[in-house]
């Protein structure tokens, strides 16, 4: 019984995409726009995703910096230090010494040789407090950043917040963007190939008259729209996998001439493995709902006469 229900199914397979075959240019034209219309949002998603693994290394500039009291000992800023290392939302500490701040300082100020005349050092210790990923959030960083401020060693605490709100603005603003565009398309997609089928329906609408005539039901006659559909859509979603794969192609060695500007080895990344399953089982689904809508519509129009 399973057996023989594989065999329909194989044997409607490889029709549909016999079918297919004897008209290559309008399945290559039908299958060309379908993966345009995919491969925008892929390659926006691609583009979010770099930015996104841009921004991780951009992190630091999320760090907290803990300007310790002028009287604290090294001994009690380490052991501060320890503390501070123990927090869930703290990846690591650096602890900067008040004669290593006064060197930095000396050195990048240009005024060695004032600073030398000064009887104290008048820089205090610093903790730099790096959050970990999960805590790169503003509203935990601000959390983190009154915790923080409550341990009596430390004088002032403060962070710059502004590019991390920004930042993540931007990010979410570009993904609801994506979902909302992907979804205008997604529509596009269920058209098209809803249309094709369509088509396909209204040029066998004699042949499908004869089969309804013999015993045919709408399930036989609409298997192979289906699989028409479905394959399509699956062609289409490979279709913009190449297309994403062939632009970042393109863009590698600009943004790597750029990156090399700024001392960063950031390299573009393609779609991943879940990702591309993700957009291959969306043209196949697409495919498959777009031929199921069209076909369901246009078979109880035709009866035979």
């Amino acid at each position: 019984m399973i057996k023989n229900y594989l065999m329909r199914h194989a044997q409607v397979f490889f029709f549909s995409l016999g079918q297919l075959t004897r008209t290559p240019v309008a399945t290559f034209l039908t299958v060309a726009v379908i993966g345009i219309t995919l491969a925008l949002p892929a390659c926006l998603y691609v583009g979010i995703v770099n930015v996104q693994r841009l921004a991780n290394g951009w992190q630091d500039n999320g760090r907290i910096s803990l300007f310790l009291k002028q009287d604290l000992t090294a001994a009690a800023s380490e052991k501060l230090a320890d503390k501070i290392r123990r927090l869930s939302g703290v990846a690591w500490v650096d602890y900067i010494s008040r004669d290593a701040a006064l060197a930095e300082f000396k050195k990048l100020s240009g005024f060695g040789d004032a600073l030398n005349a000064l009887d104290r050092n008048p820089l205090p210790a610093v903790l730099v407090v790096h959050p970990t990923d999960k805590h790169a959030d503003p509203d935990k960083l601000q959390a983190l950043l009154k915790e923080l401020r409550g341990y009596k060693e430390v004088d002032i605490a403060q962070i710059d917040l502004e590019w991390v709100r920004r930042l993540h603005a931007m990010l979410n603003l570009a993904q609801q963007a994506v979902l909302i565009l992907a979804a205008g398309l997604a529509i596009a997609v269920l058209l098209i190939i809803g249309n094709t089928i369509r088509l396909a329906v209204l040029n066998r609408r004699e042949e499908i008259e004869v089969t309804k005539l013999i015993g045919g039901t709408n399930a036989f006659i609409r298997r192979p729209f289906l699989y028409s559909g479905t394959l399509q859509g699956l062609l289409g979603a490979i279709f913009a996998w190449l297309l994403v794969g062939i632009a970042l192609l393109l863009l590698s060695n600009p943004i790597r001439s750029l990156a090399g500007l700024y001392g960063s080895r950031f390299e573009l990344e393609n779609l991943g493995f879940l990702a591309t399953l993700a957009l291959i089982g969306a043209g196949g689904l697409l495919g498959w709902l777009g031929s199921r809508l069209a076909v369901g519509r246009h078979l109880r129009a035709i009866e035979p006469h």
